[in-house]
């Protein structure tokens, strides 16, 4: 009988912290998305749709615990192709950005990424015991982590733009962090298609014997 208790106790604990942690995203991205807009900061925006891309491998990862091996590769397949559409947008806006030749609000960059990087350092946290585990707990993982890196690079460009009196540095974080989420996505679609691959059904042949 515990044998049987302890997948379904594991499965519990793991969408009680993919909840958790998905709130934690979805909120933030909120934040980061109008601070950004407000701001005119490339490095925000992108953040805040990093954070809406792991929101949404959270919920991915959600929906695949206790399901199927192929079922998580797939969802994971879903989270990686949404991943690198939104990795496409932040280009996109940086270049308009680039456009316009719009100076960010440092101030503003300074707060939020802060307060983003602390909510990513919680998320790394609470993920870190599950780095090894199914596709889309390791996906969950790498998001958060990658995601102290882009917060870290925010705060960086945000010190160099008052420091130079110059744009560039924030354009040049925000096309990093749209780096970050297509490599990231193309990780995900790598091993969720290996993981399909090492359970599909195996096929046999039969002679007919005459």
């Amino acid at each position: 009988m515990a044998g049987c208790c302890a997948p379904e106790a594991k499965d519990i604990q793991q969408r009680k912290l993919l909840w958790a942690v998905l709130v934690l995203n979805a909120l933030m991205f909120g934040v980061e998305f109008v601070a950004g807009w407000w701001a005119h900061s490339s490095g925000l925006m992108a953040d805040s749709l990093d954070m809406l891309a792991d929101a949404l491998v959270y919920g991915a990862s959600l929906y695949a615990v206790g399901r199927a091996i192929n079922t998580k590769a797939n969802v994971a397949l879903l989270s990686g192709g949404l991943q690198l559409l939104l990795g496409g947008l932040v280009l996109l806006d940086v270049v308009k950005n680039i456009w316009l030749g719009a100076t960010p609000d440092t101030q503003t960059m300074y707060v939020v990424a802060l307060m983003a990087l602390l909510v990513n350092v919680l998320c790394f946290a609470m993920l870190y015991q599950y780095r090894s585990g199914d596709i889309n707990i390791r996906a969950s993982w790498v998001c958060s982590r990658n995601d102290m890196l882009a917060n870290a690079g925010v705060l960086l460009s945000a010190a160099l733009v008052s420091w130079l009196g110059a744009a560039w540095p924030d354009w040049v974080i925000g096309t990093l962090i749209a780096l970050i989420i297509i490599f990231s996505a193309l990780r995900i679609i790598r091993d969720a298609r290996q993981v399909a691959a090492d359970n599909k059904p195996q096929t046999r042949c039969c002679t007919k014997v005459s």
